[in-house]
Order: structure tokens, then sequence, then C-alpha cells
């Protein structure tokens, strides 16, 4: 008799009730909230993707934009004055030995930087110093966006804050009087612009279902390329007036900010973690109304992933304490600084690949428009593929796997490149169709681990450090980046050791992802020490099982 009460009021408490008629409290993690009452990836989400994601758009216009500002512009011979020259030749090489006054640039002084500040023979290595500095700025902007993101502004106004200052920064450059002042604004537009991506990448994924998480980085991506694949189209009207296309530029990320961010929600996991617990219960009942689900039930509570008692419970405010484990650090952990580390080692290599084959563009026998309008629908496929991809398939194997097959286009272009970087100036359309072909299969090999890379390190870090550690490899992607535009313009000179080294940066970033843990499937930790424990947990567990098949 005894037993066959406990057994009723054990139902009793498991239904919502207890003897007494109230109800019992019901806590659960945020992942278990998104999949038993939220949905996985409902409506509510995909908006909120969405809205996100747009940021990117103007994200890889401001990075992407001096692929046409300081490009090197054709030029022409005045009527009789140097002849036996090629006219409408890019060939500086040949400018260099001609009189001043014989020639002039096609589109004139202004259509771009080196035509306006006269960077060439001499001065051609000043050409590379703005698109170097940008990404410098990108690296140092990275880690002050990734601290602010998780310590203090969150996911949501980092990204406000990023596009307002991408905005400013972009219309200064345009004001830029000589070279210097023009790389000291790039370098404040490469730091402004910083904290977009990194944010972005974050508040979507921690919106969705685990199932989901991959795919939804990857929407992130996808909107990059159509800021890479517009680009043109907003650059050609400008072609004669550089100064005209960064005024253009810099109003978007202004009316983003202005007009669709405010319509974003700020990610439930990062105002659990700071002790804003009721703010989070709100931004998901939110998301399962929007989806068509009931409202969440009023005794829920969200598991402090803390696991400490002195946590702000659901009713806490904006104002509630920031808990101890809060304030855990990556590089004072062990396992975390280890792993931290090997994912910047790898990310500064496809961060030197990535970008140095889309910079490197510009040294291709074509128009220059059609060339950076080919590139960036070369990105599609590879979005599309990592996309349906990460569905089924284990990070580290798909990113160690598009790294090679990178390295293995980058180094067989070298057999195709024997013209060099003087002959094919003579004709705008010639070159080898195999070589380019050869040359986008390894972009689409960069583009696609450039995109998982991303999507590995959010799931490799916990909540309180995830947008550092994003943040870690994003810096360590700009450094790359930054070293990249030198190797463009040495590229000029031998296109056989440019490739060879894009091939050999590219091997080592896939040797270097297969020292990493997987993390398919795997649940969104929120502190430093529940990650440490359940990863332990899982890897005994694992051992376990195979001595169990093993016997």
């Amino acid at each position: 008799m005894l037993g066959t009460m406990m057994e009723e009021e054990q139902t009793l408490v498991k239904g919502g009730t207890n003897l007494e008629g109230s109800e019992a409290k019901l806590e659960l993690t945020v992942d278990e909230v998104v999949e038993e009452y939220v949905g996985s990836l409902g409506f509510s989400q995909l908006v909120h993707v969405l809205l996100v994601s747009l940021a990117w758009i103007f994200d890889a216009q401001s990075t992407l934009v001096t692929i046409f500002t300081d490009a090197q512009p054709p030029w022409r011979c005045k009527s009789g004055l140097c002849q036996g020259y090629n006219n409408n030749s890019s060939n500086t090489g040949s400018v260099c030995e001609l009189v001043p006054g014989t020639w002039e640039w096609v589109g004139g002084h202004t259509s771009s930087t080196i035509a306006e500040w006269n960077l060439v023979c001499d001065r051609r290595f000043l050409a590379a110093v703005p698109a170097s500095v940008y990404f410098l700025g990108s690296l140092i902007g990275s880690g002050v966006y990734g601290h602010l993101s998780d310590t203090w502004l969150g996911r949501k106004r980092t990204v406000q804050l990023s596009c307002i200052l991408t905005s400013i920064t972009a219309f200064a450059t345009s004001l830029s009087p000589n070279i210097w002042s023009y790389a000291f604004f790039r370098f404040t537009n490469g730091f402004a612009r910083s904290g977009i991506g990194i944010c972005c990448l974050v508040l979507t994924t921690e919106s969705v279902g685990r199932k989901w998480r991959g795919q939804v980085g990857q929407y992130g991506f996808f909107f990059f390329t159509v800021g890479f694949l517009t680009l043109p189209l907003v650059a050609y009207p400008t072609r004669t007036h550089w100064r005209s296309l960064y005024k253009v530029l810099s109003f978007i990320p202004l009316a983003y900010a202005v007009l669709l961010l405010p319509l974003v929600s700020e990610s439930p996991r990062w105002l659990l973690i700071k002790g804003r617990t009721k703010e989070a219960l709100q931004v998901l009942d939110r998301f399962a109304r929007l989806n068509g689900k009931q409202k969440l039930p009023s005794n829920l509570s969200l598991t402090d992933p803390t696991g400490s008692s002195n946590a702000a419970p659901s009713t806490s405010s904006e104002g509630a304490e920031i808990t101890p484990n809060n304030r855990e650090k990556l590089w004072t952990t062990k396992w975390a600084a280890i792993r931290m580390i090997t994912v910047m080692l790898a990310g500064f290599g496809v961060g030197f690949v990535y970008y140095g084959i889309q910079l490197n563009v510009e040294n291709l026998n074509f128009n220059l428009y059609v060339s950076v309008a080919i590139n960036a629908v070369m990105e599609i496929p590879a979005v599309v593929i990592g996309t349906f991809l990460l569905g089924f398939t284990n990070r580290r194997l798909l990113l160690s796997v598009s790294s090679f097959i990178a390295a293995v286009s980058s180094i067989l272009c070298t057999f195709f490149s024997h013209n060099g970087g003087t002959s094919k100036v003579q004709n705008n359309h010639g070159g080898s169709w195999v070589q380019l072909i050869i040359e986008g299969i390894g972009f689409m090999g960069a583009s696609t681990t450039f995109d998982i890379l991303y999507i590995y390190c959010v799931e490799l870090f916990p909540t309180n450090v995830r947008n550092f550690a994003v943040s870690m490899l994003r810096q360590a992607i700009m450094l790359g980046a930054s070293v990249a535009p030198l190797l463009v313009v040495l590229g000029r000179l031998s296109p056989s050791l440019s490739f060879l080294v894009f091939g050999g940066f590219a091997i080592s970033s896939g040797v270097l992802s297969l020292w990493l843990p997987e993390t398919r499937n795997a649940p969104l930790y929120e502190t430093l020490k529940q990650q440490e424990e359940e990863e332990k947990h899982t890897w005994i567990s694992h051992n376990d099982g195979a001595l169990e098949l093993g016997k």
C-alpha cells in the first residue's frame, strides 16, 4: 500500500503537480527546451537566422572592395608619344620605361588608388599596404569584439556597434587625401567590421537545435557569397571614381543596424550564462509561439549551467550578478588552451589561402569584373556542398578533406603557370583555361574549409567563452589574410612560388584539424567545467563500449 502511494506521488510530480496541488518545478537545459517545446528549426528561427545573416553581405563587400579600388587599372599611350608599346596594357614595367606625360590611365586618375597616387614602379608595393593593414585591423578587432560579446554587450548589441562603426569608417575612407591616411582608415574599417562575422555566426547557431547548427552556420557564408557576387554590380557604375564606391557601401550597414537589427532577439544562451534567466525564457517563449507551439509551461525554469547555488533565479533581472564560473578563462584551462592553439594554427593557413586566392583574381587574364563574379559563383557550390555534407559527415573529416583538395589544386596550378607574370599582359583574355578550372576547384575547397572551420569552432567551446574562441580563430584567419597581399604582389613575378606556398599552408591546416575532437551531434555546453566533465564522461563511456565489443 505504501509502495503504491509513493508511485502515485512520483507520477504526480512528473506530471507537473505535487500532492498539495501546486505545480512542481520543471528544470531543463536550453537544448532540452529548444528540442521539446520550441522546435529544433521552426519559422521563428528561420526568420531570426535570415535577419542576422544579412549582415554577412556588407561584411563581404567591405572585405573585398579593394579588388576594385586598389586594382591595377589599364593604361594607354597618348597619341603618337610612345610608339612601340602595347596600348591598353596593364604592364607596369612598360609604364616605368616611358617618359612621364606620354601615357595615361584609361579610366582617369580617379579610377583607383593606384592611378590617383601613382603606386607603380618603385611605389608598387605600397599598393599592398591598405589590404594588409585592413586584415591586421580585423585581427585586433576580433579579440576586442569577442570579449565584449561574451562579457558585456552580448551578441546582438556587438553586431549593432560593429555595423555602425563599419559605416562611419567606410565613409571616412572615401575622404582619404593620400595613401597613408587611406591605409589608416582601411585599418579602422577592418577593426570595425570584425565584430560582424563572429557574432552573427554565434547568434544564429545558438538559437537552433543541435541537428541544424552546421547547416544554419553555413547560411551566413551563403550571404557572404551574395555580398561577393553583388560587389561587381555595385562597383561597375563607380568604376571611374573609387571614392564613390566606398560612399555607396557605407550606407548599407547603417541602414541594417537601424532598420533590421532591432527585430533580432538576443541569444538565450548568453542571457542565461549572464544570470538573466527571465529574459532567456522570454526569448524561447517567443520563438515557441511564432513556431505555432504552445506557451512555455509556467513552472519551467532553466538549468543553471554554472552549477552554482548562488545563481540568479528565473525571476532575476538584467542587473543580476555574474556567477563565479562565468569568469572562467579559456587560456588558463589547459585542454581548452591546447584546443584553441590548434584551431588558430589551422585558421592561419585557411585565412592565408582563402583570402589570398580572392585577392589574386586581378592577376588572371580576364576582365576583372567577370573574374570576380566567377570567383563568387564558385563559392555557391562550396556552401551548398558544405551544408549538405554537414548533415551526416564528421566535421573533422570534412575539414581535412576540403583542405587537401585546396592544397592539391594549388600545387597542380604550378604546372600551368609557366607563362609567368610578364607575358600574360599582352592578352587580356588569354591564359590557361585548365589552370583557371583547377584554381576554381582549389578555391571551392578553400571556401569549404573556411566555412566549416567556423562551424567547428562554435561547437568546440562552451557558451561562456564561445564568442571569444571564435574571435581568436578570426584573429588567426585575419593574420594569415594580412600576409596574403604580399604573396599576391610576389606572384606577379613568380606565379609558381605563390601556388606552392598556398598548397603548403592548405596541407598544414588539413593535418592540424586531425588533432581536434569530433563534435557532430554533440550538445552545446555552457561552461568550461561542464564541457570538460561531459567530454571526459563521453570519452570513458566510448572506451568502455569499445572494450565490451573487444570481448
